[in-house]
């Protein structure tokens, strides 16, 4: 018969890992909250400490980080909300005389689907009913709320960025602490390239919607420019989000000028992803498109558009934590000599030489060490 016996200490072991499991689950809202302040906090800790460096004392260079971020994102949704709204109203009301001009353009090709109807039969009254309206305000109501308390989460980590370091730093043993500042020093490299890399790439899209929805002339380009934008800061998504609508604009004025944006707008998602991305971000990601499609995928099916979002930083993250990690385990054994010689009471023995870790080109540069510097086991 078998028997299973526990120690009182196995036992609060068991109980304390059902505890922790249950609480991080009753939790994970706010742990899902503070981990995307945290990567906030670590992207924007450079810009902090730079306006500290020059005198700036680090409340007023927190809060003018801050409140310049919120600034600017309220201008944006103001230029970009009612002008898509209007547009969304355009589309409804036209759609089917645009159905018809589809129906005419698939035709040229051998293409022949009953579109004209099927948008005269789509009931609007049912579409945006008090359901669903009531529905959509709850849900910005509560990514309102949320996004107020990461702002306010991540003002605070800045701002209290000494304190808490101080804090954590008292349960690392001191021969880590010099280790610790190093991983936390590449961590905020990455993150805070990962960051300049999608505002770089983010403008790049929103100046060549503009130009392109300008010089074709669909109205409204600078709404567009900016959902283009925003959109773009989503992986995968991002590219319908920022194709269709514009697309969809376009055709009320022609088919034609649909078909140009259209296909504007889709071969400049391939120069991004191919020829700009890489560009931008150079080695600061460092992870390879099937992982960065697996994380994305991922996240989108644990967490839906807010996992999509910490899908590549998170993952960059993990890229660094694993180089690390490398860099602490790599250590080969030294080669056995084709001939030893019977030792003599004269004698010594050399110790072997550290390991080259210069050789290792994925390791981070702050993990490097120098040839003449002994490993410490």
């Amino acid at each position: 018969m078998l028997r299973i016996e526990l120690s009182y200490r196995g036992l609060l072991t068991i109980i304390g890992v059902i505890f922790a499991v249950w609480a991080v689950l009753k939790l994970w809202p706010v742990i899902l909250l503070l981990l995307i302040s945290s990567i906030l906090m670590i992207g924007l800790l450079p810009y902090v400490e730079a306006m500290v460096r020059r005198g700036l004392p680090r409340t007023a260079a927190v809060l003018l980080i801050v409140f310049g971020i919120l600034a600017v994102i309220i201008a944006l949704i103001s230029l970009m909300v009612p002008p898509l709204v209007r547009e969304a109203e355009d589309v409804r009301d036209n759609l089917p005389d645009s159905a018809r001009e589809v129906e005419v353009f698939l035709g040229h090709f051998g293409v022949h689907v009953e579109l004209q109807q099927k948008a005269r039969d789509i009931n609007w009254d049912e579409v945006i009913s008090g359901s669903a309206a009531v529905n959509y305000g709850q849900r910005a109501l509560s990514t309102t709320i949320s996004i107020i308390t990461i702002v306010a989460m991540t003002a605070y980590l800045l701002a209290d960025t000494p304190r808490l370091g101080a804090f954590i730093g008292q349960f690392i043993p001191p021969g880590r602490k010099e280790e610790s500042e190093k991983l936390f020093f590449s961590l905020t490299r990455v993150v805070g390239g990962y960051l300049r890399g999608q505002f770089i790439t983010s403008m790049a899209i929103g100046v060549f919607t503009f130009s392109l929805l300008r010089i074709v002339g669909v109205s409204n380009p600078l709404a567009f420019a900016v959902l283009a934008g925003l959109a773009d800061v989503v992986p995968l998504v991002g590219a319908a989000i920022a194709t269709l609508p514009p697309a969809a604009a376009a055709l009320q004025e022609s088919g034609t000028q649909a078909v140009i944006v259209l296909a504007a707008l889709m071969l400049y998602q391939q120069f991004e992803d191919r020829v700009l991305v890489p560009r931008v971000y150079g080695r600061t990601l460092n992870l390879p498109p099937l992982i960065v499609l697996l994380a994305v995928l991922a996240g989108a099916e644990l967490l839906g558009i807010t996992g999509v979002l910490l899908a590549l930083p998170l993952a960059a993250a993990g890229r660094v934590a694993m180089d690390y990690a490398l860099a602490n385990r790599l250590v080969p054994m030294p080669a056995a000599p084709e001939e030893s010689a019977p030792l003599t009471p004269d004698a010594t023995v050399e110790e072997p030489l550290a390991p080259d870790i210069k050789a290792v080109r994925s390791l981070p540069s702050l993990l490097r060490l120098r040839r003449d510097t002994p490993r410490k086991t």
